[in-house]
């Protein structure tokens, strides 16, 4: 086990009081602190000490890929960690973005080597998103459907919008919703700062209306504060306008265009650093290569969490991805094994305390204060942890032969249950987790405990002077939002 000094990226975005607040430093920082990086990416490699020597988790990884990853891993991934962590304060709006797929990712970065290396790819991986809200997140989350999109643009009553409103209302399918993107990003230089000011215009007027839209409104009036003039204000009413409360996990598939507009969250993801922008941005938007890797028929569903057997109370977010999956611990101070058990896992302390040590005892213990993170090797396979507080672990994702055993435990339970329990409602089993299960919509009355439903949980430090949203209640207070992911799929 080795301790992790995280890399604090300052992108101008960032906050300067919550990854402080975290990490138990004063506050305001001296400047923005925007990503907590916990991984082994060349572009900010977290720090440990390995015999009294300082070196990198890159570089640890790297001289020894079989002992730090485990054979099985070393050899699906390359030699590579798969996944990055890392915690995103979202003080200012973070561009319009999309993620290639891997197939894309690799024949992109190849053919951007060969023309010499300049061009948007950083690497030839996927970058696939787990976003969990440790406070209330406000996202862009996928297209609209195409006809809301066309109503909500109807509404400005900005008569330069009428060819994209055309656009959308003409088409009979998820296309459209591309062709009115390219539309509006491929807008005359001209056109675009008496368009923008329209727009804006008129959702200040409708943010203070009853449409039931205005959240959406709302937040293209706060974002022009921070990206005048960028066509991006308009492109974000073709996205879904999202309020994510605590403790509620989005799966952003590669392909799914997305904005994080303000909030603090836990990202876990493929070890890559591909993005595609499309606005509220200074950078370059690569207006053909964004079209080419955006998809608009992908959606982004909420992942809802199935206990798992571990200590306190132990959650798996699982996404149909092999690169990585989330656990969540709530620690009541009794001592069992970590979750899970084997293969490379990047261990995170949200609040409280974790102490973690090995069954042999032939490592140190260590303890996880607020803020803390440590990476476990494979080769650490009888990990034990204790203590009172919320611990996060990333690890990759599943294999097929383990989503099968999970989902077999889960149906004898739910058999058990049923057994035993007379219910009021009409009960449905969703019984995912092998091969050729689906992204599907579904009823799901089973609650988390940290959700608006659940029982109260004490204070966290994230969730003090949250996003300043005005928006009063998340869009799906009750049950699972629409495109909740009940299912699997295989990698």
């Amino acid at each position: 086990m080795d301790l992790l000094q995280p890399i604090i990226k300052p992108y101008a975005w960032g906050s300067r009081d919550a990854l402080a607040r975290l990490q138990g430093r004063d506050t305001p920082s001296a400047g923005p602190e925007a990503e907590l990086w916990m991984g082994a990416h060349p572009s900010g490699p977290a720090g440990l000490t390995r015999d009294g020597r300082a070196t990198t988790l890159l570089d640890a990884v790297a001289g020894d890929p079989d002992g730090e990853l485990g054979g099985a891993c070393a050899q699906t991934f390359g030699g590579r960690l798969p996944f990055l962590l890392k915690v995103l304060a979202a003080e200012q709006p973070l561009s319009i973005q999309v993620h290639p797929d891997r197939d894309q990712a690799r024949s992109a970065f190849a053919a951007q080597q060969a023309r010499g290396g300049h061009g948007p790819y950083a690497d030839d991986w996927p970058k696939p998103e787990l976003l969990y809200a440790l406070s209330r997140f406000e996202v862009l989350a996928g297209f609209r459907d195409r006809e809301e999109a066309a109503h909500l643009l109807e509404s400005l009553e900005v008569d330069g919008l009428r060819p994209v409103i055309g656009l959308l209302r003409a088409g009979t399918g998820e296309q459209a919703l591309s062709e009115a993107l390219r539309a509006l990003l491929e807008r005359a230089p001209d056109d675009r700062a008496p368009l923008t000011s329209a727009v804006v215009a008129s959702s200040r007027r409708l943010a203070r209306s009853a449409h039931p839209h205005a959240a959406a409104y709302a937040a293209v009036e706060r974002m022009s504060g921070h990206h005048p003039g960028d066509l991006g204000l308009v492109a974000s009413l073709l996205l879904d306008h999202r309020v994510l409360e605590p403790g509620t996990a989005l799966f952003m598939p590669a392909g799914g265009l997305h904005a994080y507009v303000h909030g603090v969250g836990l990202e876990l993801f493929a070890n890559s650093d591909n993005v595609l922008r499309a606005g509220l941005t200074t950078k370059e938007v690569n207006v053909p290569e964004l079209l080419r890797i955006t998809d608009p028929a992908v959606r982004v569903p909420v992942v809802v969490p199935r206990s798992v057997p571990g200590p306190g109370s132990t959650c798996l977010y699982d996404c149909p991805v092999a690169e990585f999956a989330l656990y969540r611990t709530e620690l009541d101070g009794s001592s069992g094994p970590l979750v899970p058990a084997s293969g490379p896992r990047i261990a995170f302390c949200a609040d409280g305390s974790a102490r973690l040590s090995t069954r042999t005892g032939n490592t140190e213990p260590l303890r996880l204060g607020p803020g803390a993170s440590c990476f476990l090797p494979a080769s650490d396979q009888e990990v034990l942890v204790e203590g009172e507080g919320t611990l996060f672990v990333a690890a990759m994702g599943l294999f097929p032969e383990e989503r099968g055993a999970i989902a077999q435990s889960l149906f004898f339970s739910a058999m058990t249950t049923l057994s035993h329990h007379r219910f009021p409602r009409r009960v449905h089993i969703l019984l995912r987790g092998f091969p050729g299960d689906r992204l599907e919509k579904g009823p799901h009355r089973c609650t988390p405990p940290w959700t608006s439903e659940g029982p109260k949980s004490r204070e966290r430090w994230w969730t003090k002077g949250g996003p300043s949203s005005t928006e009063p209640n998340s869009p799906h207070p009750r049950g699972s939002p629409p495109n909740a992911w009940h299912g699997r799929s295989t990698p």
